[in-house]
């Protein structure tokens, strides 16, 4: 179903948001990525796929309390909609489905030959 495709880094970034929940703004999701898959995460990258996924309606956001350190900007925090679960589930499932079809001799040999 197209309504449930999203890029790679959009599903990285919302299965971060479900990492980590109530705590997921900009700068932690950027630095759950960089720890986790020791990938680098721009924040302009991050930020142009937050507000995509937010359009889609898999995410939605709140602002935060501002604070002195962040010069009265209020944090944005993120979330994931009830769309945006079954979009990873659907993306999940279809993933699960590929896996299990490659032949057991396929995966058992190394994938050097692509």
């Amino acid at each position: 179903m197209k309504k449930y495709q999203v890029g790679e880094f959009e599903e990285i970034v919302m299965l971060t948001i479900c990492i980590l929940q109530s705590q997921a703004y900009g700068v932690s999701i950027q630095k759950e990525i960089e720890m986790r898959l020791q990938r680098e995460a721009s924040m302009g990258a991050l930020h142009s796929a937050l507000i995509r996924l937010e359009e889609k309606g898999f995410l939605k956001s709140k602002g935060g309390e501002s604070s002195e350190g962040r010069e009265g900007r209020p944090r944005r925090y993120y979330e994931v909609t009830a769309l945006g679960r079954k979009a990873l589930d659907y993306i999940r499932k279809n993933r699960e489905q590929l896996w299990s079809a490659i032949p057991n001799v396929a995966v058992k040999a190394k994938f050097t030959s692509f």
